[in-house]
């Protein structure tokens, strides 16, 4: 995990919007954490600032999520230039390209039965399925925080090292190893529009520090909710305040 001062030593190094790449999360930093992944709201006015961002940028903005794509699509459309879902599993590299997916190892389907079996027993947990593997929330149960996680390395550790916990917030999030958000911000670096730009990674949770490392390992720059900006409002703000008067 990076410390906070190599982050406030970080936001000094932001380029020209017309150098720069933009690469963020979706929940806990463009918009506030809900409940429930369903309960999430886009805030008036976050639409058009990505949209003068997306154009101040030259188009090298990207929404980089533990979500599925489609599902970023239904918040914020084709705002965005590039989506990544599911940290790097799925990535769109432009508007209506096609979705390209990463090779995954195959998740043995008795853990989705035994973790709908078990989730069953343990009121305000949730079981979310993705394309790699899945997501065990427990943000209305917190005590049953550490039975998820001891069966939960059980199964990884059943896998040999084909997949990994991850822990999230109010959650444990079973994927497929080397799949990442540093590896999705490796691929939209290696195309146009991000080539060739500064990027700069925003996130808020442990998911997002492969993002971050992969942006410090080229040079960019990142920040961290709620390390530089205390709430998802006020990165909001400042995100507004850097293309002011444009549009």
């Amino acid at each position: 995990m990076f410390g906070s001062s190599f982050t406030q030593d970080s936001r000094f190094k932001i380029p020209p919007l017309s150098q720069a790449a933009f690469l963020l999360d979706f929940d806990g930093t463009l918009v506030d954490i809900a409940p429930t992944p369903e309960a999430v709201v886009v805030p008036p006015g976050l639409l058009e600032t990505l949209s003068h961002l997306r154009a101040a940028c030259g188009d090298a903005l990207a929404i980089i999520s533990g979500r599925p794509i489609e599902q970023i699509d239904q918040f914020l459309g084709d705002v965005p230039f590039a989506v990544a879902g599911e940290h790097g599993v799925t990535i769109r590299h432009r508007p209506g390209g096609p979705v390209e997916r990463a090779v995954l190892p195959t998740m043995p389907q008795r853990w989705l039965v035994q973790a709908s079996d078990l989730l069953a027993t343990l009121p305000g947990t949730r079981l979310e399925h993705k394309q790699g593997g899945f997501v065990l929330h427990y943000r209305a149960a917190p005590e049953k925080a550490e039975v998820l996680r001891q069966t939960a390395e059980r199964w990884v550790r059943e896998s040999d090292g084909a997949f990994t916990l991850q822990p999230a917030k109010m959650a444990w999030e079973i994927r497929p190893a080397g799949v990442d958000k540093g590896y999705a911000v490796s691929l939209l670096m290696e195309t146009t529009p991000f080539a060739g730009r500064k990027p700069i990674f925003v996130g808020d949770d442990v998911t997002d520090e492969d993002g971050m490392a992969a942006v410090h390992r080229m040079g960019g720059a990142f920040f961290r909710i709620p390390a530089d900006f205390p709430t998802p409002s006020v990165f909001r703000a400042w995100l507004a305040s850097l293309v002011a008067g444009r549009g």
